[in-house]
C-alpha cells in the first residue's frame, strides 16, 4: 500500500478532484485487473480507449483515476487526477509503485535496428561470467539469478518492467541489461528508469509500418539519448551515419566505437573460420565462435560499455573470450553429409545483408549458397521486395516461404518479396508457403559443402498463422532435417 501522493511523483498533473492522501492497494491500465482500492490508469489506445471503462473499474472498488480527460460526472468518493500524457504518467507511477529500483540497479538501454539482443545478451553474459550478478531484458527472454521468464514485448509494459527491476535488486543484482525498442520510447514504457548508460547500434528499414517515416523512426530512437542524465553515458556506432546524429544534444557524456570509423573504442577482424574469428579490440586479441562484421562491432559495443561502467578491460576481455552465439543469431549447424546451416533471426534488409557479408568470408565459391527467406505478415510491408532482391542476388538458390503470415494471405506477402526479383534472377526463386516444407526442399536439395541460410525466424519457437500460434522452431528442425 501506498499513499496516492507518493505515486504522483514527477506525474507531470494538470488537475485533480479528491485526495491525494488516500491509500492505494494497486496500479493498473487493464480493467480487468482492477480491484478494491486501486489507481486505474486510463490510457487511450489504437484500438481501445481506457476511459470508456472508468465507470466499470469504480464499479469495482478502483479509488482513483488518471486520465487524459475529466468524465463529465465525478464520483463522490473517487480522486480523478488528470495529465496530459497517461502513458507517460504510468511509467512514473510504476517506478514509483516499486521504490525506483534503477536508482540502485545500473541499467544499460541498447537501441538500434539491429543488434540490440546480441549487445543485450553478451553484455548479461559477460557481467555474469566476470562474478557479478546481473539481470537482462531482451526480446528473447527476462533473466536474473536462476529465474528465467519469456519475453512477450522487446520493451515490456512499464509496471512489468519495474516488477523485474525490483526483483533484480531484491535479489542483489547489480546491473541490468535492457533491449529499448522504438514502440517502447515512442509509447513512454522507458520512462521513469533511471539509465546509467544507452547503447546505439545501428538504424535501417524497419518498423515503417508504425511510424510512417524513416526520419520519424530515427527522432523516436534519439529520445532515449536526449533523456539521459548528465551522470550518464552515450555510446555510438560511428560507423552508422546516424551514429552522431543520435548523441547531438544528449546531457551525456558521449563515446563512440567503430571498425571502420576514426573512434575512442577500435577494433578489427584478423581472421575469420567456419568454427568463428579472431577479433583485435584496442591492443588486445580475443578468438570467438561468433561469425561476421556485424558481431566483431557487437563485441566491440560490448567492450566498450564495460569499460564505461568501470571494469577492468583485461578481465573483460578474457570474459569476453568465453561467449557463446545468441540463440537465433547466426547459429550454425553441421549435418552429417557436410552441409554447413546457418539459422538467423534476419528480418530487415540490412539485417541479411549483413549475413550474407559473413557468409561470404567462410565461403570458397566452390559451394552453393541456398537461403530459405520469408517476411512477417501485418508488419511493414515495404522491406518485402528489398529483402526479396538482396536473398536472390546474394543466393544461388531461394525458396519464399512464410514466416509469421499472421492475418495475411501467405502467397500475397511472397508476391511483395518477389516483386524486388529481377527478371534475370527469376529462375533462382521457388516458392513454398508451408516453412516445413521449404525446409525439407532446401535439404533435399543441398549437396556436401553446401551453406543453407534460414533467415527470419532465429530464436522464435513458433509461427503465428491466422492469429493462431502452432510450436515451430527453425534451430530444431534443421538439426533433425540434416541429420535424419
Amino acid at each position: 500500500m501506498k499513499t496516492l501522493k507518493k505515486l504522483l511523483y514527477k506525474v507531470a498533473i494538470n488537475a485533480v478532484s479528491g485526495s491525494t492522501e488516500r491509500l492505494i492497494s494497486g496500479v493498473t491500465a487493464d480493467s480487468r485487473n482492477c480491484g478494491e482500492g486501486s489507481l486505474f490508469v486510463a490510457i487511450k489506445g489504437g484500438l481501445i480507449d481506457g476511459h470508456q471503462f472508468i465507470d466499470q473499474v469504480i464499479e469495482k472498488g478502483v479509488v482513483a483515476v488518471l486520465c487524459q480527460h475529466l468524465p463529465e460526472t465525478l464520483m463522490e468518493g473517487i480522486t480523478y487526477i488528470q495529465t496530459e500524457n497517461t502513458r507517460a504518467a504510468l511509467s512514473r507511477l510504476a517506478s514509483n509503485w516499486f521504490d525506483n529500483p534503477s536508482s540502485s540497479v545500473k541499467v544499460v538501454g541498447i537501441t538500434g535496428t539491429n543488434g540490440k539482443t546480441s549487445v543485450a545478451t553478451l553484455l548479461y553474459e559477460t557481467v555474469r561470467l566476470m562474478g557479478y550478478d546481473a539481470g537482462l531484458v531482451s526480446t528473447i527472454k527476462i533473466c536474473y539469478g536462476d529465474q528465467v521468464f519469456n519475453a512477450t514485448h522487446t520493451t515490456p509494459d512499464p509496471l512489468v518492467v519495474q516488477h523485474h527491476l525490483a526483483q533484480m535488486h531484491d535479489r542483489g543484482c547489480s546491473f541490468c541489461f535492457m533491449e529499448v525498442s522504438s514502440h517502447g520510447i515512442d509509447q513512454e514504457r522507458h520512462l521513469g528508469i533511471d539509465f546509467q548508460g544507452a547503447v546505439f547500434t545501428n538504424l535501417s528499414h524497419d518498423h515503417l509500418d508504425y511510424h510512417k517515416t524513416f526520419a520519424a523512426y530515427r527522432d523516436v530512437k534519439k529520445r532515449l539519448f536526449d533523456q539521459l542524465e548528465p551522470r550518464s553515458f552515450a555510446l555510438a556506432n560511428a560507423d552508422d551515419k546516424n551514429g552522431r546524429y543520435m548523441l547531438q544534444n544528449s546531457k551525456a557524456s558521449m563515446h563512440f566505437y567503430g571498425l571502420k570509423t576514426i573512434s575512442e573504442f577500435k577494433a578489427q577482424v584478423v581472421e575469420n573460420q567456419a568454427t568463428g574469428m579472431l577479433v583485435r579490440i584496442e591492443d588486445k586479441e580475443l578468438y570467438t565462435p561468433l561469425h561476421g562484421a556485424f558481431n566483431a562491432s557487437n563485441l566491440l559495443a560490448v567492450y566498450a560499455v564495460c569499460a564505461l561502467l568501470g571494469f577492468d578491460k583485461d578481465e573483460v576481455t578474457v570474459a569476453m573470450s568465453q561467449l557463446k552465439p545468441v540463440e537465433g543469431r547466426f547459429n550454425v549447424v553441421m549435418g552429417t553429409d557436410k552441409v554447413l546451416a546457418i539459422v538467423d533471426f534476419a528480418h530487415t534488409p540490412d539485417a541479411l545483408k549483413n549475413v550474407y557479408e559473413a557468409i561470404a568470408q567462410l565461403r570458397t565459391k566452390n559451394e552453393r549458397l541456398i537461403t530459405v527467406l520469408g517476411c512477417g505478415g501485418d508488419r511493414d510491408q515495404t522491406k518485402r521486395p528489398e529483402m526479396g532482391k538482396i536473398a536472390a542476388e546474394q543466393s544461388d538458390v531461394v525458396l519464399f516461404t512464410s514466416d509469421n503470415p499472421r492475418n495475411e494471405d501467405p502467397l500475397r506477402i511472397i508476391d511483395h518479396m518477389n516483386e524486388g526479383v529481377s527478371i534475370d534472377l527469376k529462375r533462382k526463386v521457388l516458392v513454398q508457403p508451408d516453412r516445413l516444407e521449404a525446409l525439407k526442399m532446401a535439404v533435399t536439395l543441398a549437396q556436401p559443402n553446401d551453406i543453407l541460410l534460414v533467415a527470419g525466424k532465429g530464436h522464435e519457437k513458433y509461427q503465428e498463422i491466422g492469429g493462431q500460434r502452432f510450436d515451430f522452431d527453425d534451430l530444431k528442425t534443421v538439426k533433425e532435417l540434416l541429420n535424419a
